[in-house]
């Protein structure tokens, strides 16, 4: 299994496409600041899901997931922010949270079930 099918990474990058159209329209003076930093949490969610499903160990697995999801803890609080200054309006807001949470739904279970050693066809063996 590559991690290009993993539910995870699918909807990662299709949060990805929202983060990246959402901010193009923030402020100039933004775009080394929230706008920046919004793209990189962003982008580096499917990137630890996509390194860590290639280590081929769980625990490695399990470490970057976790890493996505303090990534996509962080892109919650940077949406909220953009939201209190303005540069976001809330119904895109919420309709990007409501992607960030299902993620954080579909990262958990696969955290949890490398961890526990739940024997899962998501997760990569141990060679």
């Amino acid at each position: 299994m590559s991690y290009r099918d993993l539910a995870a990474w699918k909807i990662a990058m299709d949060l990805v496409e929202d983060v990246y159209r959402l901010t193009k329209d923030f402020p100039a003076d933004e775009r080394f600041g929230l706008t920046a930093q919004m793209r990189r949490a962003a982008v580096s969610i499917p990137s630890n899901i996509a390194e860590g499903q290639g280590r081929r160990s769980s625990g490695a697995f399990a470490n970057h997931v976790l890493i996505a999801r303090g990534s996509l803890l962080e892109l919650e609080t940077q949406i909220q922010i953009a939201n209190r200054l303005g540069y976001l309006p809330s119904p895109s807001a919420d309709k990007v949270m409501s992607r960030c949470e299902e993620l954080s739904r579909v990262l958990h279970g696969l955290a949890r079930a490398a961890v526990d050693g739940t024997p899962d066809s998501r997760l990569p063996t141990t060679d």
